[in-house]
């Protein structure tokens, strides 16, 4: 291979010098030798005395088939290697549910299912001999508690936060639109409330961040007076505090100057054209009270509309500090949002996505045994988040404690995502997670409204199916009795048997168990320290 490499080169270089002599000496036609000649000539030459790539110094020319092929693998792989249930982070068997709701595609297969179902990853919900008439899958949910004025009913399934930078202008349109159409929330993300957001009037959620985006002074800080002239249009609904994310829990991030444009800039109240820097942590609160003095201070401050907070579980004393917070100031957030670490549309650097924070089963879990065990379960409302797709998924979630889903990803394929994982780059080709206008022209927004309305309704219709076939009426009867899991090639358990669930007050009393107890000392309302 190396020798016929180096032969290439070698070969241009005398064709190319031969077509100059005999240019010159003979007649002009032989310069059209160069066409041919000359690019292995200069490709081969570069190659060789390049100090990057020890592959194409040794193998010049042809060694650009290696990144070539590279460059594709992914697409290889999905399309031409992957079985339909292997695909990472969503298999395809996933993706063509979502792409065949949102186009109103009949939702049945043939055959049985792909699933092994002898796994034990396997999980099935127990059906009733007496089911259920099936609702409309209208399922709704009333969010906000006591201590708020303007309750809102909230789809059980709604729109995870994605920010205006992130995905394309068209792809927020999109989204914005559908919800409208469809009737149920989305989360602008932590990138401030584009017009984009507010064009086509569907109800929004405003997720303020530690860059407090929209809201902020010229030093970073948070200001008041612009969240408060934001958060009273009728359109926003609820406000959201990101504490964290699973795609990086615990890390902040950086838009680069240079694509900071005039719009970005403008909405994010910004410097145009300097790098736009989400710090890891907030300066508006530093203690789990201040935490919640800072939900109440916002939804003072947007006329008495829900207000809570957004986070992934990582120490689990610093959530259980936040439950004593509750307990001594007697001030609750309307609701709690459960971020897994397996969720991913924020980039982030690889060790982030793959080992940090806890994963949406044991989080939500958690949050929910502690507010439980808090005694304070009652005054909020819980939410989820990451790789919620389908009817299933919102089920399983709901039986573990979740009051509503939100979901990403899935709406992202609604729009057309084809899973390409080039949204940190601008170069999607789809146009959905792009700045390219050249690439985001290509998302028609009337049409992939439709889709993300449909993709709702049709996934709630499952779900309507799923609770009747299950001898219920409505998903918030779902407990975990109802979702069963293998464990083993012989034993079969509901998640009442597998995860362990607190009773009301349970550790205020001093129950819960060593571990809980553990967790339950070591929590100070006054800090998110280890006491």
């Amino acid at each position: 291979m190396r020798a016929v490499c180096l032969l290439l080169w070698i070969t241009g270089i005398v064709m190319t010098a031969a077509c100059v002599v005999l240019g010159l000496l003979v007649a002009w036609p032989w310069y059209f030798g160069l066409i041919l000649a000359a690019p292995f000539a200069l490709v081969g030459t570069w190659d060789r005395f390049q100090p990057h790539h020890s592959i194409l110094r040794n193998y010049p020319i042809l060694g650009h088939l290696r990144f070539f092929f590279e460059s594709i693998r992914p697409e290889m792989m999905q399309y031409f290697v992957e079985t339909d249930t292997e695909g990472r982070p969503y298999n395809r068997v996933v993706r063509s549910v979502v792409y065949e709701r949102a186009k109103n595609v009949e939702g049945v297969k043939p055959f049985g299912t792909e699933l092994d179902v002898y796994d034990s990853e396997y999980q099935f919900i127990t059906h009733s001999i007496a089911p259920k008439p099936e609702s409309d899958g209208d399922f709704r949910v009333t969010v906000g508690n006591h201590q708020c004025s303007k309750p809102y009913s909230a789809s059980i399934l709604n729109i995870s936060a994605m920010s205006f930078g992130a995905l394309s202008p068209n792809a927020l349109e999109a989204l914005n639109k559908g919800a409208k159409m469809g009737g149920f929330y989305h989360d602008t993300g932590e990138g401030g409330c584009s017009p984009y957001h507010q064009k086509h009037g569907g109800d929004l959620v405003w997720e303020i961040g530690s860059g407090y985006f929209g809201c902020r002074d010229k030093e970073g800080n948070f200001e008041p007076s612009l969240f408060q002239e934001t958060s009273q249009l009728e359109q926003i609904k609820m406000v959201e505090i990101k504490v964290s994310q699973g795609a990086k829990a615990g890390h902040g991030g950086v838009l680069p100057g240079p694509k900071v444009n005039a719009e970005i800039a403008a909405v994010r109240k910004v410097p145009q054209g300097e790098d736009c820097i989400s710090p890891a942590y907030h300066t508006a609160f530093t203690t789990p009270i201040e935490l919640l003095e800072f939900t109440a201070k916002l939804r003072d401050l947007s006329g008495g509309k829900p207000a809570g907070f957004k986070m992934c579980i990582g120490r689990p004393y610093e959530f259980a500090a936040i439950c004593k917070a509750m307990i001594e100031t007697e001030i609750y957030p309307d609701f709690i949002v459960i971020d897994g670490a397996e969720g991913g549309t924020g980039a982030g650097p690889e060790e982030f996505l793959d080992h940090m924070g806890v994963p949406l089963t044991e989080g939500l879990l958690f949050a929910q045994n502690a507010l439980v065990g808090a005694g304070v379960r009652d005054h909020l409302k819980i939410a989820c988040s990451a790789k919620i797709a389908t009817a299933f998924d919102i089920a399983s979630r709901m039986a573990m404690g979740a009051d509503w889903c939100n979901a990403a990803r899935a709406f992202m394929f609604a729009v057309g995502c084809i899973q390409a994982e080039r949204c940190h780059t601008n170069t999607c080709p789809v146009g959905v997670a792009t700045q390219d206008k050249r690439l985001f022209r290509g998302l028609v927004i009337p049409d992939k409204a439709k889709r993300v309305h449909m993709y709702h309704r049709n996934t709630l219709e499952a779900l309507s199916q799923v609770v009747a076939a299950a001898g219920l009426e409505h998903p918030d009867e779902l407990t975990p009795d109802h979702i069963s899991r293998r464990v083993s090639p012989t034993d079969v358990r509901n998640y009442s048997s597998i995860y362990e669930f607190l009773q009301p007050g349970e550790l205020k009393e001093g129950g819960g168990g060593e571990r809980w107890q553990k967790v339950w000392a070591q929590a100070d309302a006054s800090t998110f320290d280890c006491k």
